[in-house]
């Protein structure tokens, strides 16, 4: 999809055909806004790549939620850099790596008893870490 100046259409938007799809995803988006939302609030709780399935979910379930998220006040800002690849602020992705890697760590050593959970998030922290050093840095 090309990245425009011009307001998003019902073109730009691909809505599923299958209507139980569409309410599965419509829901996931609506539970992925709330997780975002509450991480925008609570420290150890990450607010963007919930906002990215937010968003990937509701444009392919709902053009009206689509154009909301996009074009929020709080959060659209974030999801329109991140879609026309300007990049993230240098403070951004580092507050991204700490939360990440002290929510990860703490996790690790007190909550979680199996070792082969504490490797997958181990993994899934490395894998965050790999994708934000890709993505452009912004002035």
């Amino acid at each position: 999809m090309a990245i425009t100046s011009e307001p998003l259409s019902e073109k730009h938007v691909r809505i599923v055909s299958n209507p139980l799809l569409r309410a599965f995803l419509l829901s996931c988006g609506w539970i992925f806004t709330v997780l975002a939302f509450l991480g925008a609030i609570l420290p150890l709780v990450p607010t963007t790549p919930f906002l990215l399935v937010a968003a990937a979910c509701f444009y392919r379930s709902s053009d009206r939620f689509y154009k909301w998220i996009m074009f929020n006040k709080i959060f659209g800002h974030y999801l329109m850099d991140y879609k026309a690849g300007k990049g993230i602020p240098m403070h951004v992705k580092v507050m991204a790596l700490v939360f990440t890697w002290a929510s990860t760590m703490v996790s690790a050593f007190f909550f979680v008893p199996w070792l082969w959970l504490k490797i997958l998030l181990v993994m899934i922290s490395v894998a965050i870490t790999i994708h934000l050093s890709w993505i452009k840095t912004r002035k």
